[in-house]
C-alpha cells in the first residue's frame, strides 16, 4: 500500500487504499536506462525556489521524473495546475491521490507572473485529474493560458490535458476561448492494458478527445505519448500509433517505463535503443510530424525542440 503524503499544510489527507500488484523479482536496470544526476546548477536551485515562492507544482518533480536535473538547469518545467492530489490512481503513476482542495483563483496569476519572471520562451501546462469538477479542470486551462499570454504574449504554450472523464463538450469549449499552441493528450498505453493501467479511463474517449480538438482547431498541432514496458508488444504499440494518425494527431512520444516503486506495476521489459528507432522510423512512414522515440523520453521532454518540426514558431 502506499500512502500519498501531505506535503502542504491544510491539505486534506488520503486514507491507505490497495493496489494489487503482483510481486515479482524486478528486471535488472541496462545500461541506457542509467541516468546520471546532476549537480544542483543556480538555475536549478532558482526554479526550484520560484515554485515554492508561488506555491506552484511542476509534474517534474510529483511525478519523479528522470529528466528533472536537466530541464531544471536549462530553465524548462512542466507544470501542473490544479493541485498535486490526483482524483484518480493509475498504478504506474508516482503522483499522489486523495481529494484535492478546490481549485486556487489566485494560480492562474501566480503561474504567469512566473514564466514572465523566469523568461520562459516555451511552457507545458498539465494537470491532474479533476473528476470532482465537471468540466475536469479545462476552464482553469483556459484561465492559465489567458494569464499567461497576458504577461508573455511570445511564450508558446503546450497543454498536456487529461482526458475530462468523457465531458468532452463541456471541455473543449472551455478550451475553445483560449486555445494552446500545442495540445497534448497522452494515451499512456495500448487497449489491453488500459484496466490494469488506466483505470477510470477509456482508450475510445480519449482518441476522440484529440480528434475533437482538432476538427474545431485544424491549425494547432495534437500530441499524444505512449509508453513500453508495461506489457504490451511492439504490434500493440504500433496500432495504437495508426490509431493516433487516423485521429489526425500530429505529433508522438515514447518512452521507457520505469517503476516508481516497488508498489506500482512493475516493468515488463526494458526496450533497446534500436526498437525506440525503428518506431521512430515507423512513425514519420505513418504522416508524424514528429516522432521522440527513446528509453529517456517523456511527454514534455524537450517540447520546446520538438514543436517547431509540426509548425509551431
Amino acid at each position: 500500500m502506499r500512502e500519498a503524503g501531505v506535503k502542504e499544510k491544510g491539505r486534506a489527507k488520503t486514507a491507505r487504499i490497495p493496489i494489487k500488484i503482483v510481486p515479482r523479482a524486478p528486471l535488472a536496470k541496462p545500461a541506457w536506462i542509467r541516468v546520471k544526476a546532476a549537480s544542483p546548477s543556480s538555475r536549478f536551485t532558482e526554479i526550484k525556489q520560484v515554485l515554492r515562492a508561488q506555491n506552484l507544482h511542476t509534474v517534474c518533480e510529483e511525478a519523479s521524473c528522470p529528466n528533472i536535473g536537466e530541464c531544471f538547469g536549462k530553465g524548462t518545467a512542466t507544470f501542473m495546475i490544479l493541485g498535486d492530489l490526483c482524483t484518480r490512481r493509475c498504478p504506474f503513476c508516482d503522483v499522489a491521490h486523495g481529494r484535492p482542495l478546490p481549485p486556487d483563483g489566485d494560480e492562474p496569476v501566480n503561474l504567469a507572473r512566473t514564466i514572465f519572471d523566469l523568461k520562459l520562451r516555451y511552457v507545458v501546462i498539465t494537470s491532474v485529474d479533476r473528476d470532482d469538477l465537471r468540466d475536469g479542470g479545462a476552464r482553469h486551462f483556459a484561465e492559465c493560458i489567458r494569464a499567461v499570454r497576458g504577461l508573455s504574449p511570445q511564450t508558446r504554450i503546450e497543454v498536456l490535458v487529461p482526458d475530462f472523464r468523457g465531458r468532452l463538450e463541456i471541455a473543449l469549449e472551455a478550451l475553445s476561448d483560449s486555445p494552446p499552441d500545442v495540445m497534448n493528450h497522452n494515451l499512456e498505453t495500448v487497449p489491453r492494458l488500459y484496466r490494469q493501467a488506466r483505470p477510470g479511463a477509456d482508450y475510445l474517449n480519449s482518441l476522440k478527445l484529440l480528434k475533437d480538438f482538432k476538427l474545431r482547431h485544424p491549425q494547432i498541432p495534437t500530441k499524444s505519448g505512449l509508453m513500453v514496458g508495461l506489457g504490451e508488444t511492439d504490434d500493440e504499440i504500433l496500432s495504437a500509433m495508426r490509431d493516433l494518425r487516423a485521429h489526425h494527431v500530429d505529433m508522438l512520444t515514447i518512452g521507457q517505463y520505469l517503476q516508481p516503486s516497488a508498489h506500482h506495476l512493475p516493468v515488463t521489459r526494458y526496450v533497446e535503443p534500436a526498437a525506440f528507432d525503428e518506431f521512430a522510423r515507423q512513425a514519420h512512414e505513418m504522416g508524424f510530424k514528429h516522432a521522440a522515440c527513446g528509453p529517456l523520453v517523456r511527454s514534455s521532454y524537450h517540447a520546446d525542440r520538438q514543436a517547431p518540426e509540426a509548425g509551431v514558431t
